[in-house]
């Protein structure tokens, strides 16, 4: 009962984070012109250093939320994390200078770290074996959202820089309220640990992925996959243009078709893959796959071409649930917050790192000194990463069984060590 109650709200929770996080894209750089009270030129390099310092906050406070959370439980952190989401979104509605919008934007990279506590709330209540399939149920939701997050952006922008952000102020809110009467807490309090700040941070973190066999590596193929992952956030508007001449119409109609190819490969492809194949072998293909999509990009020259390489997006799907259930894996029921915080740490630093690769990569090879015009050379920079990462989950160490049922994360869920 408690996992037909706990599920249904964290996919409601990513879903709508989704959504906060998107709904507020098609009018960022107004925002950021009105209240900066500078041109366009100006605006995009002030949005680069705001989507730095949002990273980098997500980056900090994933390791404390994850271990509040197993302290407390996921609940209390979930549920005051949207209450922080609510305030920060209505902040928005009224900043009239630049540092009080890189304040608010700080906010939200520091209550987005909530990530971590909704997936341990995930583990809590998930057999091992199961935690890939669910975890995938996370992924189309924010899939969806990051679908209908900008749509609803883009209309509501016509009326009002600010209008975007009252709607996810509300949403926010409405499901702060609807948890508080439906969301049980998943960890029981004799599964509870002591708060430590030398392990809430960064380098506690790093600290506790090394006293766990395999820990580290799972987080570094983590960290590698969401490197390459962030290509099409990153530089896809930039890329349609450069490398395909296309409109901010064909633009958004693409970005709406990768959403539901990602939404339906969770929904459909991860179960599936992960019953057949196991865990690291699902992740495996999944990464194989989007090795040779990245490619395919770097040299497409086709509108016709360009859609028909989102097709297969959908069969990556398996490697974020699946390196998750991996890590998971790797520690007892309570420490899946600290687990999840480390997961939410590698993929904020992924962020940080990834536009200095990717971005400088192709701002380089589209400049006036570039050796040769060619936009989709972060595409390669993206499908070296991808390869890395295979490399390193190949040579991963079997996870330490923590339980009777857990099961190599290698193995087929079907199939006991």
């Amino acid at each position: 009962m408690t996992a037909k109650r706990t599920i249904p709200f964290i996919v409601a929770t990513i879903f709508i984070d989704a959504i906060g996080f998107g709904i507020i894209m098609p009018v960022l750089p107004q925002l950021v012109m009105e209240v900066g009270r500078i041109d366009l030129a100006h605006a995009i390099e002030v949005g680069a250093w705001i989507g730095l310092v949002m990273a980098v906050a997500t980056f900090l406070a994933s390791p404390v939320l994850g271990n509040l959370s197993d302290r407390f439980g996921p609940r209390r952190v979930l549920l005051l994390s949207l209450a922080g989401l609510a305030a920060d979104y209505a902040l928005l509605t009224i900043v009239d200078t630049l540092p009080w919008l890189f304040v608010a934007r700080a906010l939200s990279g520091i209550f987005g770290g909530s990530y971590a506590a909704a997936m341990a709330a995930i583990a809590d209540v998930t057999r091992p074996q199961e935690r890939a399939r669910n975890f995938g149920f996370v992924g189309a939701a924010f899939g969806v959202g990051f679908v209908v997050g900008p749509a609803i952006g883009g209309f509501l922008g016509e009326l009002s820089p600010r209008a975007p952000f009252v709607a996810a102020a509300l949403l926010a809110a409405a499901n702060m309220i609807y948890g508080a009467f439906i969301f049980p807490e998943t960890l029981a309090p004799d599964k509870r640990r002591g708060f430590d700040w030398r392990r809430a941070n960064p380098l506690g973190a790093v600290r506790a992925m090394r006293a766990l066999p395999g820990m580290s590596g799972a987080a570094a193929v983590l960290l590698l996959w969401q490197i390459a992952s962030l290509v099409y956030p990153m530089t896809w508007s930039f890329y349609c243009t450069a490398q395909l001449g296309w409109t901010p119409g064909m633009i958004g109609a693409s970005l709406a078709a990768v959403g539901v190819a990602i939404a339906l490969g969770q929904s459909f492809v991860v179960g599936p893959m992960v019953a057949r194949f196991g865990e690291r072998d699902a992740a495996t293909i999944g990464i194989a796959v989007a090795v040779a999509v990245f490619v395919g990009y770097a040299f497409v020259t086709t509108t016709w071409g360009a859609f028909l390489l989102i097709v297969p997006i959908m069969f990556q799907a398996p490697v974020q649930p699946s390196l998750s259930a991996i890590l998971s894996r790797r520690a007892d029921a309570g420490a899946q917050g600290e687990v999840q915080g480390i997961s939410a740490m590698a993929m904020g630093l992924g962020q940080i790192v990834a536009p200095l690769l990717l971005t400088g990569t192709m701002a380089w090879f589209t400049g006036a000194n570039a050796p040769v015009h060619f936009p989709g050379a972060a595409f390669l920079v993206a499908a070296l990463f991808g390869l890395f990462a295979i490399a390193m989950l190949r040579r991963l160490p079997r996870a330490t069984r923590t339980s009777d049922a857990d099961a190599a994360d290698q193995m087929p869920p079907s199939v006991t060590v």
